[in-house]
Formats: C-alpha cells, sequence, structure tokens
C-alpha cells in the first residue's frame, strides 16, 4: 500500500483541505494516510475528523494516526508538511514584542525580517531531524513543503538535508484572480507568466487573445491609489518598478524599507498597512478553532469540495502521468539567470510521472532581480547561521534585511537579536 504522510496533522483544517482534496482523487484511492503531529489532542481531532470524512466521501484510503515518527514516514511516497516550531504563544510572541523595544514593527514576521529570520532558525533544526528519518525510512519520497519561512526551509531541506523537495504556497494561485476582482476586469481566458521568489515572484507577462493587459491594469490600479484599499503597498510597487508582486500588501510592506518608518508613522495610514497583523490572526484562529472544533471534528456528515492546494494535483500527475503545471520552489539551477544559484527560486514547474520539473525563465527585468536579491541575502545567511551554529551570521542576517536595517542601527541589530536568542531559550539551537 503507498503512504502519504502528513507532518503537523493536528493543523486540522489544513489536514482536511489537503487529505480531504486525495480522499476526491481515484488514482489515490488505497493509499494510507499517515499523521504524525506532536500534539496528541490535535492528532486525534484530525484523526476523528478524517475517519468520518472517508466514509462520507466514501474512500478507500486507509487513515492511521501515528505517535511515532519515524513509523509515520516508513516507506512513505509522499510527505506533506506543515508544522509551526514554538507555535503562538511563546515564539511568535517573542517575534514580535521583542523587536518592539527596539521600535521595530512588523505585520506578518514569517518570511524574512527579524521575525522570519528567528523562525527560520527554531524550524531548520526540526527539518533536519525529518531529513533524517526520511533519508532512512524512504530515501525517495517527494517532501512537499507548505511551512514558512518558505524559501530558506525549502533551500534547507534540499542542500542540506538531501530529500527530494518541493516548496508550495498559495499566492501563485490567487494572484490574478484577486487582482483581476479588486480592479473590476475579467480574467477569463488570461495567461500569464509568474517567477521570482516566494512571496516576492513577479507578474512578468499577462495577456489575453495576444493584447498586454498591463497598461489597463495599471491604468485602474493609479485610480484606485486615490482612495485607501487593502492593497495599496502592492499598487504602490508595481506603479513604482513596474509589475505586480505576488503575495500580499501586508506581507511586502515589511520585505521593503520604503512602508514602515517610525520616521514616518504617517505612512501605516496612507498605506493602509495592518501593524502587528499576524498575531491577530494567531489569536482569531485559536478562538476560531474553539468555536468550529465540535462542528469539524465530530460531524458524521462532514463533506468536501476539492480545494486549490496543489498538493493532490502534483500525487495524481505523478501517479496518472497526466501532465499538471504548478508555481513551485526549486533551487535555481540557473532557472532565473540574474539571481544566486544558491537561492530557492518560485517558478513555473511541469508535474508528471518523472517528478516536478522546473521550467527555465531566464533574466528577470534587472529591477526586480534587485528586489528579490535583498531578500535572497537574509535568507542565505540565516541558512548560514542554521547549518555552521554561528551567531554572527544570525547578526548578518539581520543587517543586510531592508526593513530592519532602515530602522536600527548596527548596534541595535546586534541588541536585538541577542535579546532574541535570550528570549526563545530552549527554542533554539546553541550558538557560538
Amino acid at each position: 500500500m503507498s503512504k502519504i504522510t502528513f507532518l503537523g496533522a493536528g493543523s486540522t483544517v489544513f489536514a482536511k483541505n489537503v487529505l480531504g482534496d486525495v480522499m476526491l482523487v481515484d488514482s489515490l484511492q488505497g493509499f494510507e494516510l499517515a499523521l504524525f503531529d506532536i500534539d496528541p489532542v490535535r492528532l486525534n481531532d484530525s484523526y476523528q475528523m478524517l475517519t468520518h470524512l472517508k466514509e462520507n466521501l466514501k474512500s478507500t484510503c486507509k487513515i492511521v494516526a501515528y505517535s511515532d515518527r519515524k513509523e509515520a514516514l516508513r516507506g512513505a511516497k509522499y510527505v506533506v508538511n506543515a508544522i509551526q516550531v514554538g507555535g503562538y504563544d511563546p515564539c511568535t510572541i517573542i517575534d514580535f514584542e521583542v523587536p518592539k523595544k527596539y521600535g521595530l514593527r512588523q505585520t506578518i514576521g514569517d518570511t524574512v525580517g527579524i521575525g522570519g529570520i528567528f523562525r527560520s532558525l527554531r524550524t531548520i533544526p526540526v527539518m533536519m531531524d525529518f531529513a533524517r528519518d526520511i533519508r532512512e525510512v524512504c530515501p525517495n519520497a517527494l517532501f512537499l513543503n507548505y511551512t514558512n519561512p518558505m524559501a530558506v526551509l525549502t533551500n534547507a531541506m534540499i542542500t542540506h538535508g538531501g530529500v527530494n523537495t518541493v516548496g508550495l504556497c498559495h499566492s501563485v494561485q490567487v494572484c490574478v484572480p484577486h487582482l483581476f476582482r479588486h480592479l473590476g476586469m475579467d480574467d477569463t481566458g488570461v495567461q500569464y507568466k509568474i517567477a521570482g521568489i516566494n512571496h516576492m515572484a513577479w507578474l512578468l507577462e499577462i495577456t489575453k487573445d495576444g493584447v498586454d493587459l498591463y497598461p489597463e491594469i495599471k491604468r485602474r490600479a493609479a485610480i484606485k491609489q486615490q482612495e485607501k484599499h487593502h492593497d495599496m503597498v502592492r499598487f504602490e510597487i508595481m506603479l513604482k518598478f513596474g509589475y505586480y508582486v505576488t503575495e500580499s500588501s501586508e506581507h511586502n510592506a515589511e520585505y521593503h524599507p520604503y512602508f514602515i518608518k517610525s520616521r514616518y508613522p504617517e505612512l501605516i495610514e496612507r498605506y493602509q498597512i495592518p501593524l502587528d497583523e499576524y498575531p491577530r490572526r494567531c489569536v482569531a484562529q485559536i478562538e476560531g478553532w474553539k468555536r468550529m472544533r465540535d462542528d469539524l471534528v465530530n460531524n458524521k456528515s462532514l463533506g468536501h469540495k476539492r480545494s486549490e492546494e496543489y498538493a493532490s494535483y502534483i500525487f495524481d500527475a505523478i501517479e496518472t502521468d497526466v501532465p499538471f503545471k504548478i508555481a513551485g520552489n526549486v533551487m535555481n539551477t540557473d532557472l532565473i539567470t540574474n539571481l544566486p544559484r544558491e537561492a530557492c527560486v518560485e517558478v513555473p514547474c511541469l508535474v508528471d510521472r518523472n517528478g516536478v520539473q522546473p521550467i527555465h525563465v531566464g533574466k528577470l527585468p534587472p529591477q526586480l532581480a534587485a528586489l528579490n536579491r535583498t531578500n535572497i541575502n537574509t535568507q542565505l545567511l540565516t541558512l548560514e547561521a542554521a547549518v555552521t551554529g554561528k551567531k554572527e551570521h544570525i547578526y548578518h542576517a539581520a543587517m543586510l534585511d531592508p526593513h530592519t536595517a532602515a530602522e536600527l542601527s548596527i548596534d541595535e541589530i546586534v541588541a536585538l537579536c541577542d535579546d532574541l536568542i535570550e528570549a526563545h531559550g530552549d527554542w533554539l539551537p546553541k550558538f557560538k
């Protein structure tokens, strides 16, 4: 029996999306869906929910919950990763509250920036444990990483974990539909090309019947910028740098040095930037789970409609050899020629029986490559810190982060990193 292993299966809603999708696919019937989570209560919640769902969907998949990670992985053909190390309390709280003491504010803090750096540092050791188990008990498995910081963790699994990995994010699938809905445009029959790095990939081309749609997009966006709306940062980036970026404005506000500035507090209102957005979402999700838990876990009539998540489509394409195109995070094997080879990039990929095959993109427009490199610098130095255990590389990563460097002096950045290391305690490995 073939096996799909889900690490972090206590993410019950996400497990329903991914594994519920699997149960709807003909080629994946009969697979074992192996669940693992370090929280036995949440693991059991997901097991109960998926068991009811399996019965309602009349799926022949087998649901198995494991208390031993290595046994959950043993013999797996596919592995889905959706863990969060440290959770909201204490680690997300630390990521946001300690920098605030230095006047450094964030919105999401899960990609780069000071929050993204420390999220990487506490997650990479756990991922390397996964990699050791995978090399031992399922060395040919395809690892689907959904955990942020996407680029750093995917890079770590491939480069240092020796695991066949693709990183998957939602931002590319929804980029064009959300943009067109916001601008009152119809995306039927639209063709487009997106590439860059995770959370900062670029809508490079967009046409319909051979006609370039960018002039009309920019015309409408310029009008929109005269009023307050939720996507002001991305529209500003597009109007100044020429291209629309995939990830949301609340994310991109902290990827650049232009928007969250203590010297110019009026920018927060001007660009509608939601400071501390991720902690608010965490609290809302925790409260929401309390309200929805019983209905989701114990609902014996639970149904499911296939989601936009790539996982089941990837599995199906490999099993059936019917090609499917995704946006994947992979190593830059000269796929984007003006970004570093050691970077993880987000590019179109074709999936079939041969697995995930990235597509060559070539050069990005120079200003877009330059913006990507500012974030790649921090990603690579964060990875260097994790791999070498050298504290100096944590400082380097933070000093080169665009938002952090724009707000703090070198001495403040070093002191902030030291405070964050101390506050995290045993959630981090020891750095020398």
